[in-house]
């Protein structure tokens, strides 16, 4: 039987981890949805990711992710579709993300994570560092990149906090609407008075109008949650275990490493790899037929012991730049390197400014998310 709920904030499900070293390809009941089939290895992990018979479609109604596709805040969105249209549009956007670019971004983001950390002082004592640090940093980023106006960044701040934390899923389900109705009032500017931003120069180079607010949607749903639970649980790790937090103040240049070690231990999103196959395909030996409901399991992959030894272990001078956390071939994360940036100059800026930064609840206590992006719902800390 297959389950995908983590008891272990530290580990996969152990059910994972034994499919792995038994079964690296398994069919499974998947309860309430028929059955599922299940690869493990990090190496066949990576050949199914960039198989495209392997769909991400999920406004085909048998893709497993189907049941939750809404056109109105769904259609147009880079990680659902497949080629040709994904390779079109992909490659209209990947100028955006160069080497270059991106660490041309890095004064703002130290910007944002110092004034972060400023009103998390004059705040007073102690708090919750998702709210406080981890949800508004990604937030402000993003509002840079998509050039939201300042006067806006409260409301843009207040509602992707709201999708992102703790409510109920009609508050998420608004604060979701109301997000994706701002991006279309922001596309509907561009296209009346283009400016010198990713957006406009998307529709400069042939997106569609509803094509570019999907892809100004995607980067703040796919970069905002995941970065922001990265953020809190990496500092979690941290304060749970001195001695790596030690490690890093005696060494911070280690803090890159850091930042690859933790993505690879973590794996934080859940159903990046939920496939449709579109085919009889060969994995690993087995035949997986056409019409099954495949889960690439990335979290499992990178506790690969044949490709990361003493995989359960936190080791910053591993080298882990070969994970999967950010998924693989035509569907690996466009933003992962924004998203590297803002975990080194976050883990930096801690290290040197919270000195005496320390949980108050154990992580036993803690409880976490469990759906689509893996995190701490709350992370009380004082300083």
């Amino acid at each position: 039987m297959f389950s995908s709920e983590r008891t272990d904030p530290y580990s996969p499900p152990i059910e994972h981890l034994q499919l792995q070293a038994e079964s690296p390809v398994a069919r499974l009941d998947w309860p309430g949805r028929g059955e599922i089939w299940t690869v493990t290895k990090h190496e066949d992990v990576r050949t199914m990711l960039v198989d495209t018979r392997f769909s991400s479609d999920r406004e085909d109604p048998r893709h497993p992710a189907h049941v939750a596709y809404n056109p109105a805040t769904h259609h147009g969105q880079l990680i659902e579709m497949d080629p040709p249209v994904h390779t079109t549009l992909r490659g209209r956007i990947m100028n955006e993300f160069t080497v270059k670019r991106i660490a041309a971004m890095r004064p703002k983001i130290e910007q944002v994570v110092t004034e972060a950390i400023d009103a998390m002082l004059a705040s007073g004592n102690e708090g919750d560092l998702v709210a406080l640090l981890a949800l508004p940093v990604p937030s402000l980023v993003i509002s840079d990149l998509l050039k939201v106006p300042d006067e806006d960044h409260v409301f843009f701040q207040e509602h992707s906090a709201k999708f992102s934390g703790e409510g109920t899923q009609e508050e998420r389900i608004a604060a979701i609407t109301a997000i994706r109705s701002y991006i279309a009032g922001m596309v509907d500017e561009r296209i009346a008075t283009p400016g010198d931003d990713i957006l406009s120069r998307q529709l400069a180079a042939g997106s569609t109008r509803e094509e570019v607010i999907g892809l100004g949607f995607l980067l703040l749903i796919a970069g905002h949650e995941t970065t922001a639970n990265q953020i809190a649980l990496s500092i979690m790790t941290l304060l749970d275990k001195p001695e790596l937090m030690q490690q890093l103040r005696d060494d911070i240049s280690l803090v890159p490493n850091a930042v690859e070690e933790l993505l690879r231990y973590f794996t934080i999103a859940e159903s990046g790899g939920l496939r449709l196959a579109l085919a009889d395909i060969e994995v690993h030996g087995v035949t997986i037929p056409e019409g099954a409901t495949v889960w690439a399991l990335e979290n499992t992959a990178n506790r690969d012991p044949d490709v990361f030894p003493d995989p359960h272990k936190i080791d910053f001078t591993r080298g882990a730049r070969n994970h999967v956390a950010f998924g693989f071939g035509p569907h690996q994360c466009l933003g992962q390197n924004v998203a590297r940036l803002e975990l080194v100059v976050v883990l930096e800026e801690v290290i040197k400014r919270l000195p005496d930064l320390r949980l108050t609840v154990p992580v036993s206590e803690l409880t976490f998310k469990n759906m689509g992006n893996f995190g701490p719902h709350k992370l009380p800390v004082a300083w």
